[in-house]
C-alpha cells in the first residue's frame, strides 16, 4: 500500500517558499510514499523534485482554467493557465494524466467552480477533491463529497501543502500503482486520513507572495506576468 500526498506545492508556485529538497526531506520524515507535486500552472518544481527522488515524486500540476482549477497527476507536458476547461482536459487526456478537480466548492478561493460548469466537466474527469486541508469552512469539503458520490466519481484528498508543516495533513492510502492507468483502477480502494490545517496557515502563503515580490533572492521563482 502507498500513502500518497496528492496536492502539494513548491517554491515554483507563486505562494510557496518550499524548495523541492525540503519537500522531499519532509516526506521522508513523515512516511509519505508518493507525493504529487502540483504547482500552480507549471511542472518545473515537480520535475526538479522528481530528479532528486524519482521513486517518491509524481509530476502534477494545478491548472487555472477560465472556470476553475483542475488537479492533475502524471503530467508529461505543462498545461498553460487560462484555457477553457474542456481544452485543458483534452490536453491532459492526450498525455494519459489522472484528472481531479481542486476544492470545487470553496467559494473563498478564485479556483472554485460554479455548479453548472462542474456538471459540464464531471463526465470527463477521474475524481473530485472531496477534502482539502486548507478549506476554512468544513461545509465546502462536505459539499464536494456529496457531489462526487452523486455523480459516481472517485475521490482524492490533499493537504494543498504550501509549507512543509502541512505535508501529510490529508493523504490517501491505496494499493501500489506505477502510472495513471493503474491509479484509476485502484483509486476506489483508497482509504483517507484527513485533518484540517489551521486557518492561520494561509498567512504563510501571503508571506511567500510578499517575499517573492520584494526579495531578489526569489527573482527566479516569481510567476510570469
Amino acid at each position: 500500500m502507498y500513502c500518497i500526498e496528492f496536492h502539494s506545492h513548491t517554491i515554483y508556485s507563486k505562494d510557496s517558499l518550499t524548495t523541492p529538497e525540503t519537500l522531499i526531506n519532509t516526506c521522508r520524515k513523515k512516511g509519505i510514499d508518493r507525493i504529487v507535486v502540483t504547482d500552480h500552472n507549471t511542472i518545473a518544481g515537480a520535475i526538479k523534485a522528481q530528479e532528486i527522488d524519482p521513486e517518491l515524486v509524481i509530476v502534477g500540476e494545478e491548472i487555472m482554467t477560465t472556470r476553475g482549477e483542475l488537479l492533475a497527476a502524471f503530467v508529461k507536458y505543462e498545461i498553460p493557465k487560462g484555457l477553457e476547461p474542456i481544452e485543458a482536459i483534452e490536453r491532459l487526456r492526450d498525455q494519459d494524466a489522472f484528472i481531479s478537480v481542486s476544492h470545487p466548492f470553496d467559494r473563498w478561493r478564485n479556483g472554485h467552480w460554479e455548479r453548472d460548469d462542474l456538471d459540464e466537466i464531471a463526465p470527463l474527469v477521474d475524481a473530485i477533491e472531496t477534502f482539502n486541508a486548507r478549506c476554512m469552512q468544513p461545509s465546502f469539503n462536505e459539499e464536494a463529497d456529496v457531489y462526487a458520490k452523486s455523480m459516481g466519481l472517485q475521490a482524492t484528498v490533499g493537504s494543498d501543502a504550501h509549507h512543509p508543516m502541512e505535508i501529510g495533513k490529508a493523504t490517501l492510502t491505496v494499493p501500489l500503482f506505477e502510472d495513471a492507468a493503474i491509479l484509476k483502477e485502484v483509486i476506489h480502494q483508497a482509504t483517507y486520513q484527513t485533518s484540517l490545517s489551521s486557518p492561520l496557515i494561509h498567512f504563510t502563503s501571503r508571506y511567500a507572495v510578499w517575499r517573492k515580490k520584494y526579495s531578489k533572492k526569489y527573482k527566479d521563482y516569481r510567476p510570469a506576468p
